[in-house]
């Protein structure tokens, strides 16, 4: 899969992971009413995270927001306050990968910062998802711990005690529906951000720089005159100083050809 293929696919995949989110957040009916063994069955009662439903056989439904803050469960904030960090996780990812797409050039924004802002995104929605699936899953836990709270106070006794019992709402299956597109979208866009590093090269450039005086070589008995020892005391005379200067000005030593 090519490095475009897999952002935009982790693009979209993480976008309906946020809407998701979104929605089972904004769900009625995350706990419903277990209708075995009751036989009240006109009227069904259902709650979500901002508000308790009930509905009449009638078809009539009233519901009633929750007025109170304090007076609500630990537990049951924090399932709010997970679901609402995940949303926002989410609408932060899905801005920052907007810009980050490779298909999409907005100046002259290198790959290198793409790549950066890829993985920024990616990380956001795998902390979105498991934000909302640990959301949902915590509320489960609250639900399965109070029905069997519940069963056990029915029957107790020699009668069978009335008592409202809730189970799973569809508001739990879309939550982890989400959360888990949220995590392969975010896991699918770390993958594409190795993709848009760009390969460091094999082979290093390296410069080189003419020596500042020049070197001649001589054979068989001469030396070599690197242009750093320290002039002849032998050599006097104001026109040998003259013939033995080039015409930039520089010093020019003899060369092998000299002596032909």
């Amino acid at each position: 899969m090519s490095t475009t293929t897999c952002q935009v696919m982790g693009f979209i995949i993480s976008s309906l992971g946020v809407a998701g989110c979104m929605v089972a957040t904004a769900m009625d009916m995350w706990s419903t009413q277990d209708l075995y063994d009751n036989p009240v069955t006109a009227v069904f009662q259902y709650q979500g995270l901002w508000r308790s439903c009930v509905r009449q056989s009638s078809g009539f439904t009233e519901c009633r927001p929750y007025f109170t803050i304090l007076g609500l469960p630990a537990m049951f904030q924090a399932v709010r306050a997970l679901m609402i960090v995940g949303i926002v996780l989410g609408i932060l990812g899905l801005l920052v990968c907007i810009f980050a797409l490779k298909c999409i050039r907005i100046g002259n924004m290198e790959d290198s910062a793409k790549a950066n802002m890829t993985l920024t995104s990616g990380i956001m929605f795998i902390v979105a998802g498991l934000c909302a699936i640990t959301g949902v899953s915590v509320f489960a836990n609250m639900l399965v711990t109070n029905f069997w709270m519940s069963t056990a106070n029915m029957y107790q006794g020699m009668y069978q005690n009335v008592q409202n019992r809730y189970t799973f709402g569809s508001a739990l299956f879309v939550g982890w529906v989400a959360g888990g597109l949220a995590l392969v979208g975010g896991i699918m866009m770390c993958l594409a951000c190795r993709g848009l590093i760009p390969e460091e090269s094999r082979y290093k450039a390296v410069s080189y720089n003419a020596s500042g005086r020049n070197i001649s070589y001589r054979t068989g008995p001469y030396k070599v005159a690197s242009g750093y020892e320290p002039e002849a005391k032998t050599r006097k005379g104001a026109g040998y100083e003259e013939a033995a200067r080039s015409e930039d000005g520089r010093r020019s030593y003899p060369s092998k050809y000299d002596y032909v």
